[in-house]
């Protein structure tokens, strides 16, 4: 995997969020935030992520649909359990992933940092894809971008402590880390 010169992963499937803004004037990303989510919670597969990246989702689709309403999110990336990456943010732009944030004494980190979403939960483990792709991906991002190292990527609970949960118990940090230094070398 490669970031190319319009910050678009290569070959991760685009699909275009509203939900995004320009970064501060200045501001470069350094950090990587990962996530986990399922909807509706529980359930794997199908496009309900994209409806809610893209503000498409049907309210009426599914009763915890009902607490989405008026909720404008992103990522820049979304792996799902088979390992398909989707972006939906270019990286040099804000997407709307850690709201009410902070790290190492800085706030509102979407402003420096790209977040990316697993397709799971708390209480299931991630498919073994997944690490494989989201190792794969954070070599290209630390290639592309200096500022980020395996020491700047970190959990969505450790940006938004006590509000979030994810990527949770299952996620296995060392793993992903071991991964991502076998591959550096």
């Amino acid at each position: 995997m490669r970031v190319d010169q319009n910050n678009r992963l290569i070959p991760a499937q685009q699909v275009e969020s509203p939900n995004c803004d320009d970064r501060p004037v200045g501001e470069c990303v350094g950090l990587v935030v990962i996530h986990a989510m399922s909807l509706p919670p529980g359930e794997f597969g199908g496009s309900y992520i994209d409806e809610l990246f893209t503000n498409s989702i049907d309210l009426q689709a599914h009763p915890s649909f009902e607490s989405l309403k008026g909720v404008r999110v992103s990522s820049h990336l979304v792996v799902d359990r088979n390992g398909q990456v989707t972006q939906y943010v270019p990286f040099h732009r804000r997407a709307w992933h850690a709201g009410v944030s902070e790290y190492q004494g800085r706030v509102n980190c979407n402003d420096f940092s790209i977040g990316i979403e697993l397709e799971g939960t708390e209480s299931e483990p991630f498919a073994d894809v997944q690490y494989i792709r989201l190792a794969s991906i954070l070599q290209a991002l630390m290639a592309r971008y200096p500022e980020v190292s395996a020491g700047r990527i970190v959990g969505h609970s450790e940006v938004a402590r006590g509000r979030k949960w994810d990527p949770g118990p299952q996620f296995d940090w060392q793993r992903l880390m071991q991964m991502i230094r076998r591959s550096d070398s």
